[in-house]
């Protein structure tokens, strides 16, 4: 998600399934006396109509749909926003591939996480470790970010023992949005969607491009590449998000949201609000489903820190799909699961489908 940092706070996102209980053992049902059975059919019957309801109750719910979203590809197994890293994604049953998206100095769009290249998983020309980042990315040509790679975690650091099951790629460039729509239209991939952040912030405006330009190259983009039905944008900065839903209303937009001490983009106890909301304040609205609902969106992405069960069914109850960011443990899979939501966004994706699989979850 957002953090400009090497270290970004857990995450999670699901739906919740309902729990098949124990089926009744053989010949249960027969057992409360055969004569009273005879004597009372009225009785008997429903009798049995309980049983039927109980065993239909028993069976595994058909497969509900469900997004299941690969965040930066796969992190935790392959480098993040890489190729590699989308194509492994995809192999291990995601449904919509999460990307981040920024804009070169010569207007090109790519994919990369952090507003410059962060040095935890970065090598020069040279093969040596940046000591510092370098300037934004939107200072930056593509050529010139061409020259580094991102195939592989530097050891000592935090990164690399939060993702310790990341295997390096050596060579890994930072791709095009672009390249990674070629390679899903080349192997074959006509429904895998793509959740596309927009990278920017109203704290550092000088690192991007500004929200109008910003959003209106990526919206050319997509629709340039035919992708507009397969494509969600999101972002914590609002501002792209009533850009992208006035000049294309057929893509749905997606608002980001966190309220904590390393990130709080609702701002909802400062009296001078939030300049991350494009003018949608807490304040006005009472709550966050609600700023969403008020601001056009169709889909609420919360850090699984800030939700809970009420929020969930006041967002459903408002007409918004709930996502929750970036979950990779499966105990706390399925807690958020067990919230009703309407999709998980994972570094794991290898724990996540087969985790839904048994509780009856298909994402689609």
């Amino acid at each position: 998600m957002f953090l400009e940092t090497s270290v970004e706070m857990p995450a999670a996102t699901g739906r919740a399934s309902r729990s098949p209980g124990p089926a009744p053992a053989a010949g249960v049902a027969a057992r409360p006396g055969r004569a009273l059975a005879a004597a009372r059919p009225g009785r008997a019957l429903a009798a049995a109509g309980a049983w039927v309801a109980i065993a239909l109750v028993s069976l595994p719910a058909p497969g509900l749909a469900f997004d299941l979203q690969g965040h930066r590809g796969i992190r935790g197994l392959a480098p993040e926003n890489s190729l590699p890293a989308f194509e492994l994604a995809i192999a291990k049953g995601v449904t919509t591939l999460e990307t981040d998206a920024q804009i070169t100095r010569d207007g090109v769009i790519v994919l990369h996480h952090d507003l410059a290249l962060n040095p935890v998983h970065t090598r020069d020309a040279a093969g040596r470790w940046l000591d510092k980042a370098p300037p934004p990315i939107h200072a930056m040509t593509w050529a010139e970010l061409q020259a580094y790679d991102i195939g592989r975690i530097r050891p000592g650091t935090r990164y690399a023992v939060d993702f310790a099951a990341q295997q390096p790629i050596d060579g890994t460039r930072v791709p095009r949005l672009a390249d990674l729509f070629e390679m899903v239209r080349r192997q074959g991939h006509d429904k895998v969607r793509f959740a596309i952040e927009t990278k920017l912030s109203p704290l550092e405006p000088e690192a991007t491009e500004a929200p109008e330009p910003f959003a209106a190259a990526l919206v050319k983009a997509v629709r340039d590449a035919g992708m507009q039905q397969r494509v969600q944008i999101m972002s914590f900065d609002w501002r792209t998000l009533q850009v992208v839903q006035r000049i294309a209303p057929e893509i749905p937009t997606v608002y980001l949201t966190a309220q904590q001490k390393w990130l709080d983009n609702i701002a909802a106890d400062q009296a001078g609000g939030s300049p991350w909301t494009a003018g949608f304040q807490y304040r006005d609205h009472g709550s966050v489903p609600k700023m969403i609902k008020a601001a056009g969106g169709r889909y609420w992405s919360v850090f699984m820190g800030d939700i809970d069960a009420a929020k969930v069914k006041e967002a459903q109850s408002l007409g918004l799909k709930v996502l929750v960011w970036t979950v990779n443990d499966p105990t706390q899979m399925e807690r958020m699961i067990d919230l009703g939501i309407d999709g998980l966004i994972t570094d794991r994706a290898d724990i996540a489908a087969p985790l839904l699989a048994r509780r009856g979850i298909t994402p689609d």
